[in-house]
């Protein structure tokens, strides 16, 4: 429909443009004649002889045929605008108008116009003259029919050209947009069936082409989203399962020992306290826990806006909250100047997960060293414990979510800490590693992009 539109536009205004020319061309070829044949009847003292003199001229011009001047008519005017007589021709006289009147008086030049005598139409040229005005006059219904079946041929070739684009144009556009056509298809499928596996066929290396290479690059991004999203959620229900059905076992007992009313089944106040305690600390842990999955699921999509961080000030920040955690642990510090961009809630945490780890690993006495250091366009923050280090066989899956070590299974945490360390260096344009340090204790680093110092 646009490119009919856009070619009846086009049609319509050459047709008109073409039709007003020749019409306009026509008319001067016509007055042209006409003021030739008035300038020779002023030459004459009666419209009988001027009309005499005009057909001896056609005779004499051998391409005007016999019935050129057959339909002429001359009449002359006094100079007060009156004819001097009735009009000789094959028509009755000549009508006088207003422009006839002041030509004759001398007001205005020579000038064509049109009239009707009878039911028939005329162009009549003035000629001023001595005494008065010259007039002829010849009927236009040549031109008129001429122009009639002209504008007739515009506009039959008009409608078949629109026609013909409009067919052209569907068939065009049926072409050009089918490649749109399977990708709407696709995305409503996907859609309705939530199947994010399916792709989009692609053909050719225009620009649907690279619309749909972007929309399955998008439909795979989801599906990879997705997985991550039900392997958290598989994850942290096998992980919650356990401390919830600790708490529920307490609190059952609790509940059973709060009825019983023989005193060799009601509960010491020690086992009480020791219950409760538990139950504190299992409350603590599954806080904790819901926490670090919130933490975790969050991904990169969190709303905290990213901003230019001496990686000093964080690691600073981040010592002090966990001075009140192990207060007869030592936290050494050599620290190079290192300028990140990032978002610094989520960066201190990943610096306070890494030195809760080191302080749960190593000595209640003993010394943590955090190191930062910066090579070309990268500052690498390394924290040294000196507990047992990690075993080999874990260090492959130390950053993966819920992974603890054997030897960690009595101890408190969830296993996501170093996950979301790792989240964070890679939202961050980073990295993670762990391995043992030269003093037997594990050596964990997290690198960081440094900020473009030119922007």
């Amino acid at each position: 429909m646009m490119a009919a539109g856009a070619v009846a536009v086009a049609v319509i205004g050459v047709a008109s443009a073409s039709w007003l020319l020749v019409r306009a061309k026509l008319y001067q070829q016509f007055d042209t004649e006409l003021h030739s044949y008035a300038q020779l009847a002023a030459t004459t003292k009666t419209p009988a002889d001027a009309l005499t003199t005009l057909r001896e001229t056609d005779r004499r011009d051998a391409s005007a045929g016999p019935e050129h001047s057959a339909g002429l008519v001359v009449q002359f005017l006094t100079s007060d605008g009156n004819a001097t007589g009735p009009g000789v021709g094959a028509f009755a006289g000549i009508p006088i108008t207003g422009q006839a009147r002041q030509i004759a008086h001398g007001q205005v030049p020579d000038g064509s116009e049109a009239v009707q005598i009878g039911h028939d139409h005329f162009r009549v040229w003035t000629v001023h003259t001595a005494s008065g005005a010259a007039q002829v006059a010849r009927g236009s219904e040549a031109i008129d029919d001429t122009l009639a079946q002209l504008g007739l041929y515009h506009v039959l070739i008009g409608v078949v050209g629109v026609a013909g684009a409009a067919v052209v144009g569907r068939a065009v556009a049926r072409a050009a947009l089918r490649p749109v056509d399977l990708l709407t298809a696709g995305a409503e499928r996907v859609a309705r069936t939530q199947d994010l596996t399916a792709e989009i066929p692609v053909s050719g290396k225009g620009e649907i082409a690279r619309l749909s290479d972007a929309f399955n690059s998008m439909l795979s991004a989801l599906a990879d989203s997705r997985a991550a999203q039900r392997r958290l959620v598989e994850d942290a229900g096998h992980e919650l399962r356990t401390p919830l059905t600790s708490l529920r076992n307490n609190v059952e007992l609790l509940i059973h020992e709060s009825t019983q009313t023989d005193p060799a089944k009601v509960l010491s106040s020690v086992d009480k306290s020791r219950l409760l305690n538990d139950l504190d600390l299992q409350t603590i842990e599954l806080t904790t826990l819901i926490g670090e999955l919130v933490e975790l699921s969050k991904e990169d999509t969190a709303p905290e806006p990213l901003e230019l961080l001496q990686l000093a000030d964080v690691v600073g920040s981040a010592v002090e909250r966990v001075r009140p955690r192990a207060p007869a642990m030592r936290f050494e510090t050599a620290m190079d100047r290192a300028e990140v961009l990032g978002r610094p809630v989520s960066l201190e945490r990943a610096v306070l997960n890494l030195l809760d780890n080191a302080a749960k690993w190593g000595p209640s006495t003993g010394t943590v060293h955090i190191v930062v250091r910066t090579d070309g366009e990268l500052a690498t923050l390394t924290v040294i414990d000196e507990g047992p280090g990690i075993p080999d066989d874990d260090l492959p899956h130390v950053f993966e979510r819920f992974h603890r070590a054997d030897s960690a299974r009595s101890m408190p945490g969830s296993g996501l800490g170093l996950a979301i360390v790792e989240q964070v260096a890679k939202l961050h344009g980073g990295g993670v590693h762990a391995t043992r340090a030269d003093s037997g204790g594990a050596e964990v680093s997290m690198t960081l992009r440094l900020a473009d110092r030119d922007s």
